[in-house]
């Protein structure tokens, strides 16, 4: 619906808020089945947030996926919170983001326990087998109809295409989003190809400071001693300045608690990173292991809390400025183009996670049957992630 017909997001008329057992249940399910990191987490969302549910626009849906691209933090969780507080207000934020952590740390914290009393990890590539060729489909899917509504004049398509390009070539992430929201708003300001302002959607940050994680000028020689208050700071600082992918995850890891602080091993560190791939929901679980490894369960209760904490504190912050910033027009250029730039990250994304998933005819298969039965049926995405488990398991 228009988001002229919902006066404050904080607050969603009466008519329009979603209980919070509703919320629970469902991204407590989607914490349990999204599987193949934040692109396909994106996509589920939108399938079940946007077509199925109608809680949000198009628009507003976009919107709030380029908020969450210019803050810190883990996107798809981000995108959870949003989703929540526009449905329910502060407590919806609340149900709705540890909804969709609390499976994927529940289930890596099992993983933790087995690798501590095994000595290695169970094996997973059967499942994962099947359910990426699935998930390929799934955000081909997102991307089609989101794509439809983000890129609205030719300008715009063209601000998606360069993004697409300069993702490619290895250009940072934050740096293409804030380049596209510049260039676009720019061009509005000189002529009438600039993207039109669409009162009335909810908005988010125009940009926020770059930030980040000090590491010192020398790297301690020997190693740092170890508490869960330190571990604590340690990931609260990264969930505060992380902006990027998996793999910038693992640079702040290696460089923070291996070579600083010697709190882990090369191996141990590539294990956990593993299992935050591997597992279910945001890849920021990989600290819910690596707190495991370090002070037992208490610790990976500490380091999840110390990784999250900082997404719900800016989602709460970031909130109330969504309705304000949209109605201003230079605003709405700049999220004009970081909506775009956003579903270029996606596409390439996409593009780099099935290379690794179509890998013999079998996948193929699985994958293009997956979306016949998205783009002609509407099957839910989340039978469509179960069915490709199991055929994965059999098949491995």
């Amino acid at each position: 619906m228009p988001l002229r017909s919902l006066p404050h997001a904080a607050a969603p008329a009466e008519g329009t808020r979603t209980s919070l057992g509703e919320l629970a249940r469902l991204f407590l399910r989607l914490g349990t089945i999204a599987f193949g990191g934040p692109a396909v987490h994106v996509a589920m969302m939108e399938d079940e947030v946007v077509r199925r549910r109608g809680w949000l626009s198009r628009d507003e849906f976009l919107d709030l996926l380029g908020a969450t691209n210019l803050i810190p933090g883990p996107n798809s969780t981000e995108l959870a919170m949003h989703v929540g507080r526009a449905r329910a207000g502060w407590p919806g934020l609340v149900v709705a983001g540890t909804g969709f952590i609390l499976p994927a740390a529940l289930s890596v914290t099992a993983l933790a326990w087995a690798y501590v009393r095994f000595g290695r990890l169970p094996a997973a590539a059967g499942l994962l087998y099947g359910v990426k060729a699935v998930v390929i489909a799934v955000v081909a899917q997102a991307l089609w109809r989101l794509g439809h509504t983000a890129v609205r004049t030719p300008w715009l398509a063209v601000v998606g295409l360069l993004a697409v390009g300069a993702v490619a070539a290895g250009v940072s992430e934050l740096l293409v989003l804030l380049a596209a929201g510049t260039a676009t708003a720019a061009a509005r300001r000189i002529g009438p190809q600039g993207s039109p302002a669409r009162d009335g959607r909810p908005a988010a940050l125009a940009g926020v400071p770059l930030a980040k994680l000090g590491a010192g000028a020398a790297v301690a020689a020997a190693t740092a001693p170890f508490g869960l208050w330190p571990l604590f700071t340690f990931f609260l600082k990264v969930g505060s300045v992380l902006f990027g992918s998996g793999y910038v995850l693992l640079a702040f890891l290696r460089s923070g608690l291996v070579v600083e602080r010697g709190w882990l091993t090369e191996p141990q560190l590539l294990d956990a990173v593993a299992v935050g791939q591997v597992t279910p929901g945001p890849v920021f679980t990989t600290a819910t292991f690596i707190g495991y490894l370090l002070a037992g369960g208490g610790g990976a209760a500490v380091a999840t809390i110390g990784i999250f904490l900082p997404g719900f504190v800016l989602v709460a912050l970031s909130g109330p400025l969504v309705p304000r910033l949209r109605r201003s027009p230079t605003a709405g250029a700049i999220l004009d183009g970081v909506n775009v730039a956003s579903l270029a990250l996606m596409a390439t994304v996409t593009v780099q996670l099935a290379r690794a998933a179509l890998v013999d005819p079998v996948t193929v298969v699985i994958a293009s049957a997956s979306a016949v039965l998205l783009f002609r049926f509407g099957v839910n995405s989340a039978w469509l992630v179960l069915g490709g488990a199991a055929v994965g398991l059999i098949a491995g």
